[in-house]
């Protein structure tokens, strides 16, 4: 029986998933052939493509790393896709093991998987919203279960931002901004077709278009937008494999993709 004869009912298996498009990117099993069918077209425009999405992983980690050595004890993980190798609370848990972990997403398959494997760990879970409506994601009682907004919170929007318009934005971020207290830290990853063929930026804009979730591409200053309300720790918002590189945990290196995210963390005053 092939995933899409198992797909669990309501789940629409004619149509893209960002979600599963990037657990293809990974070199995962949990997608169906429209997914791949759609990755390999923003393969075709930009041949490296999935370098990018481990670029991105990799970003999470140093990020997590940096958000618990600051003190971080609680971290909203949105948009987290895929169960896959480095997640949010290994990486966390690695450093101080009681440190509490919500994953949200909104596809079904993603939340199946990840209440699988995490039903075992009393500090995490996985919780269904949708980051259009962050009073879902953060009023949701499971969140509210392990999150104290009395206390700072770090708060992840890894490779997600870019399917927000520019008329989303200010409710979105302004929310979830005043619902943080001071000390929190946000992190974001955001693509850019700064210095980027427009052929290559158009075919990829193109093919997520096919999806539910239309993908926008933004200059640095437009993506430094999201971190109103936010000091940018050093070195502020800069390509992905600039941000706090860990030669321990180094990024994937490909002179191709150089440029094509950009990254950053701020923090609450």
């Amino acid at each position: 029986m092939s995933l899409e004869e198992r797909a669990p009912a309501g789940i629409d298996t004619t149509r893209p998933s960002v979600a599963r498009m990037y657990d293809y990117y990974l070199g995962g099993k949990d997608n169906f052939a429209v997914d791949r069918e759609a990755a390999e077209r923003v393969l075709a425009a930009v041949p490296n493509s999935r370098v990018g999405a481990l670029e991105n992983r990799a970003f999470l980690r140093r990020a997590v790393r940096f958000m618990v050595n600051q003190g971080i004890r609680q971290i909203i993980d949105i948009g987290s896709g895929l169960p896959t190798v480095g997640n949010t609370h290994e990486v966390a848990q690695q450093l101080v093991p009681d440190t509490r972990v919500v994953y949200v997403d909104i596809d079904p398959i993603v939340v199946a998987h990840g209440r699988a494997i995490l039903a075992s760990n009393e500090h995490t879970t996985v919780v269904t919203a949708d980051m259009r409506r962050p009073a879902e994601v953060l009023d949701h009682p499971e969140t509210k279960r392990l999150i104290d907004f009395s206390q700072p919170v770090g708060v992840l929007l890894i490779a997600m931002v870019h399917f927000i318009s520019d008329e989303e934005r200010p409710q979105i971020m302004g929310y979830l901004r005043d619902a943080l207290p001071s000390g929190s830290y946000l992190a974001v990853t955001h693509i850019t077709g700064d210095g980027k063929p427009a052929e290559a930026v158009q075919q990829i804009r193109s093919v997520y278009e096919t999806t539910s979730t239309p993908l926008f591409f933004r200059t640095h200053a437009e993506v430094a937008r999201f971190f109103e309300g936010f000091e940018l720790v050093e070195p502020g918002l800069v390509t992905l494999d600039a941000w706090r590189p860990d030669p321990s945990d180094p990024s994937p290196a490909d002179p191709e993709l150089a440029g094509w995210a950009y990254g950053g963390v701020g923090r609450k005053p």
